[in-house]
């Protein structure tokens, strides 16, 4: 099965088969609103998988959930993932992003997101909520 080499919320990111992926704002890990529920633009999941020889040209499931601190589901995703490369016998690592918009987020507190992989939990991510006047940090861009 393959591993999570790393996985990390950012404000933006866009990946490109085969080729460096781009963030913006990596490294989210708290989020303010003036009020809760709140709404959050956008964060994107940037997960890299290391995949072994004999794990490439095969399908793997993945899932994506982001749960609030009550567990309820806030958004989640899933699909299929394939990886292509060179015939060799070296890892290779495939970077993706998960887009999450328009994000309510309903109470303050630590989020989840969970990132599973054959129907098994591999990596957990927090993502604290916090009721602010002023925005955080993460928040101050321009898209």
């Amino acid at each position: 099965m393959p591993q999570i080499e790393y996985a990390f919320l950012a404000d933006a990111a866009e990946v490109q088969p085969g080729q460096k992926f781009h963030v913006l704002g990596g490294g989210v890990t708290r989020l303010s609103g003036p009020t809760m529920p709140f709404q959050h633009p956008h964060l994107a999941l940037v997960v890299g998988l290391r995949l072994a020889a004999n794990e490439r040209d095969r399908e793997h499931e993945m899932e994506f959930i982001l749960a609030a601190p009550d567990g309820a589901k806030v958004s989640s995703s899933s699909g299929r993932i394939v990886a292509h490369g060179l015939q060799d016998s070296s890892d290779v690592i495939l970077t993706l992003t998960v887009d999450m918009w328009n994000l309510t987020l309903p109470v303050q507190g630590d989020y989840t997101v969970r990132i599973m992989m054959g129907g098994t939990e591999r990596k957990r991510l927090t993502l604290t909520v916090i009721l602010s006047r002023e925005p955080a940090p993460e928040q101050r861009y321009l898209a």
